[in-house]
């Protein structure tokens, strides 16, 4: 049986940064002090008005095509998550496709999933290798959240950047891809959604409410119940890392580091607190890009592989949220 491997992997962050010191002018009951202690966030890049998913996803792709000498003629399919799509239709990864000057024999199509999107679409690549469909495909993850966060709901904009990631998987490289346990849980749909825009509610309306905690919020923005996502988190994830261990046929002391989703710093060290997980083998880059969505695991990553990881290391993958929706895998180095 063919085997898939992550072979290069890069990310790219908008220049434009919104610190927390500016979230502080605009909130003042918020310093940044308390900002960064609550999320473990200090900064968040955002992208540019004239700046959108296919932008971005452009710019990380020619930074992994050049950086690592990679003969664009040689990919052949392209996956790119995004819940943030310049169009409903086209398909934007038919557009990055045009831009790459990747060949028109190469298949490519977006999946809409967010804090789980880069372990589907790690699942969803090696399919495509190891069913012979495909030797190279360039799965992209590009999201423009700060397009529809209110300017007012701080809740949300402590949190979440934009960001991107690109990474080539293949038949060899630096790791092979494992197993994984995936999972979907539809009923929380409403604690983490963008009401109005789509087919169901297309008139974006003027109502804004405002919540205890002072957040404005409107049904064309992006809404988040956090309690009701910490606690599905809290029961789901726990389960999620035992069946994916269990499917590699691996102990919890096999696992040389764990790179969660970068959903904040309370929820990453409850979780590593609640699973048992040693502080040194849990990997956490939150500080300088804060919440990217779907780029938070590779973008970790890529910072790990520089500076933490080592050959012969086993490394968890977990995403989980917007869905809900969650997943995991272990690469082997």
């Amino acid at each position: 049986m063919n085997k898939a491997y992550i072979k290069y992997i890069e990310y790219y962050l908008p220049d434009a940064i919104l610190d927390n010191n500016t979230l502080n002018e605009e909130f003042p009951s918020w310093s940044a002090d308390k900002i960064s202690a609550k999320t473990g966030i200090y900064q968040r890049h955002i992208a540019a008005p004239d700046e959108f998913a296919s932008d971005m996803a452009i710019k990380v792709a020619e930074k992994l095509i050049v950086n690592n000498n990679i003969d664009r003629s040689e990919i052949d399919f392209i996956l790119l998550c995004t819940q943030s799509p310049d169009y409903f239709l086209p398909t934007t990864a038919c557009i990055v496709q045009n831009k790459l000057n990747i060949p028109s024999s190469a298949g490519a199509l977006d999946f809409n999933l967010g804090c789980s999107g880069y372990v589907y679409g790690l699942a969803l690549a090696k399919g495509l290798i190891v069913s012979n469909i495909a030797k190279n495909v360039l799965l992209i993850t590009s999201e423009v959240y700060s397009k529809f966060i209110h300017e007012k709901d701080k809740s949300n904009r402590t949190i979440f950047g934009d960001g991107a990631s690109a990474t080539l998987i293949s038949n060899s490289g630096l790791c092979e891809i494992g197993e994984f346990d995936l999972g979907t849980d539809g009923s929380g749909a409403n604690n983490l959604i963008v009401k109005e825009g789509a087919t169901r509610y297309p008139e974006r309306g003027n109502t804004e409410t405002i919540d205890s905690f002072g957040n404005v919020h409107a049904p064309a923005c992006l809404y988040m119940n956090g309690p009701e996502i910490f606690t599905f988190t809290s029961r789901a994830v726990p389960e999620l890392i035992n069946n994916t261990l269990n499917k590699n046929n691996l102990s919890l002391a096999k696992i040389d580091l764990h790179i969660f989703h970068q959903a904040n710093q309370f929820m990453l060290e409850h979780l590593m607190k609640k699973i048992g997980i040693d502080r040194d083998r849990f990997f956490i880059y939150l500080k300088e890009c804060g919440n990217t969505v779907s780029s938070t695991i590779p973008i970790a990553l890529k910072n790990a592989i520089e500076g933490k990881i080592k050959k012969g290391d086993n490394v968890l993958l977990a995403g989980f949220g917007v869905g809900y929706s969650w997943g995991a895998t272990i690469l082997f180095f």
